[in-house]
């Protein structure tokens, strides 16, 4: 039998697959912590983290564990019916985050329109607003997903272009922005506002100190349901548990995703109090996969892998110890504009030399054994697992700066 190497693999799939993706040049066939590995057994330092689906580390034992004695039992029986898992997981995580209920879904897009749907239904029922009225304030720069209704609310003509037409409701603000939030709040009929506290596909952006507190005070003044996503930030990833947790904010809904399930299968959710979620009736919503036995159990345990090793407290530290090795590094490479983040969800913005650009750099980490991806061209997100350690930290920083010196 003839041994396949990454350019088979990678010709597989530009013959097969549709071209919806640009990934770098590397077959991975096993992981395991902050490790990866490719099919000719080079090994790597994961710092994507699969977008931060993977806090836990790749194939984490207490979660395969989890995931294997539910496959054997039960997997899936639609919500026709009900399981012995369900309950017991929603119970689990409405306790642990603060939320009277909980919605289960499958990937961070669904998540993401069972809010909106949510936000409208609230503002049809409870706050007054004529029906098919309602409006949804979201933000330049925005990333939430790739459903139509979701490119209708992006500024990223990447990903709206030739996908119309959109889906009315929503109003378009900057970001980190105070004041025209303060003014788009004043328009009628609006019912939530949607807001990532960290941007993450935007490059890592991190508001000022106080703008998440300030958009939640401002929300709670007119009635406007304040809706995070925390897909990507959520779930320990910036130093918290949520990220708005930084500025004492409890959001109105509350979405998950990623590393809900610790990179085993896809899980989300949508948080709230029954005043919001018991707005949508049996029949109104759902889905076949959400809330089913297995991801269910995994979902219990990828939580529980989060609180019982102290994974955001492990990323509050490493990550400020990433930020300010670079930050003094920084100051020394023409090619580095600046260093940015928050926990361990960290970014360099690359300033293009010699015509070589963030990918380049990222095909030359690869080459030096961390995996890494560009956003926007100019940008390169650092987001290893969280449970890295301190001399892992260390090598892989000795990594990306020997990279860097590469290319003065």
């Amino acid at each position: 039998m003839t041994t396949l190497i990454s350019q088979d693999y990678i010709n597989l799939e530009h013959e097969f697959g549709a071209h919806n993706y640009h990934p770098l040049p590397v077959v991975l066939k096993k992981g395991k912590g902050v490790f990866v590995w490719d099919v000719e057994g080079k090994k790597y330092y994961d710092f994507l983290s699969a977008y931060s689906a993977i806090n836990q580390g790749h194939c984490h034992p207490k979660i395969v564990k989890a995931l294997r004695k539910q496959a054997k039992k039960l997997t899936l029986t639609s919500r026709a019916f009900h399981n012995d898992c369900l309950g017991k997981y929603e119970k689990y995580t409405t306790q642990l985050l603060g939320y009277d209920k909980l919605l289960p879904m499958n990937s961070g897009a669904e998540g993401v329109e069972s809010a909106l749907k949510l936000c409208r239904r609230w503002a049809y029922e409870k706050k007054g607003i004529p029906e098919n009225e309602a409006k949804i304030i979201v933000c330049d720069g925005n990333f939430h997903g790739r459903t139509i209704t979701i490119v209708s609310m992006s500024t990223d003509p990447s990903s709206f272009k030739g996908f119309g037409p959109f889906t009315p409701g929503f109003i378009v603000i900057p970001y980190n922005d105070l004041n025209a939030l303060k003014k788009a709040l004043e328009e009628p009929n609006v019912a939530g506002f949607l807001v990532e506290p960290i941007q993450g596909e935007a490059g890592v952006f991190v508001p000022d100190a106080g703008y998440v507190k300030g958009a939640y005070d401002l929300c709670k003044k007119k009635n406007v349901l304040f809706i995070a996503d925390e897909v990507q930030t959520g779930l320990a990833r910036t130093g918290k548990m949520l990220a708005c947790e930084h500025e004492d904010v409890h959001p109105d809904l509350l979405i998950l995703g990623k590393a809900l399930s610790g990179g085993m299968l896809p899980v989300s959710a949508v948080l709230a109090n029954n005043d919001i979620m018991l707005c949508i009736k049996p029949g109104e919503h759902g889905s076949t996969f959400g809330g089913s036995p297995l991801a269910c159990k995994v979902a219990i345990a990828s939580l529980k892998v989060l609180v019982d090793e102290k994974l955001a407290e492990n990323a509050e530290k490493m990550g400020a110890l990433f930020r300010e090795e670079l930050k003094t590094y920084e100051k020394h490479h023409d090619m580095v504009e600046t260093v940015r983040g928050k926990g361990l969800l960290n970014a360099i913005v690359i300033k293009p030399k010699n015509g070589k650009t963030a990918w380049d750099v990222c095909l030359a980490l690869k080459n030096n054994g961390l995996l890494a991806k560009p956003t926007h061209d100019h940008i390169i997100r650092f987001a290893p697992p969280l449970v890295i350690t301190e001399d892992q930290i260390m090598e892989a920083i000795d990594i990306i700066k020997e990279t860097l010196d590469a290319f003065n």
